[in-house]
């Protein structure tokens, strides 16, 4: 069965990508372990800021309508959503 023409393409950017990355990683070495735990950490900081800032915002929200907890729980949702895309960024960014 032969492979579809859009599938092929993707397949090709896929092994060009790689391609690139161990020409790279050839030349310039593997990250250090420094590096690495660098990268986690902030990736951490990254989804945990603005879940702290929607917690806390979300209270406040709440404080002021008398809501219970439903507009912190909406802005946690929102945090973690925001910190999730930060994140996926910044590991986009890495992988270039």
């Amino acid at each position: 069965m032969p492979i579809p023409p859009e599938e092929f393409n993707d397949l090709h950017e896929t092994v060009k990508r790689t391609e690139r990355q161990v020409k790279i990683a050839d030349k310039e070495g593997e990250r250090s372990v420094g590096q690495n735990l660098a990268l986690i950490g902030s990736l951490g900081w990254l989804i945990a800021m603005p879940t702290v800032v929607g917690i806390f915002f979300g209270r406040w929200l709440d404080g002021r309508t008398e809501g219970g907890i439903f507009w912190t729980g909406g802005c946690i949702i929102i945090g973690v959503s925001l910190g999730s895309m930060f994140a996926w960024k910044r590991m986009k960014r890495e992988e270039k």
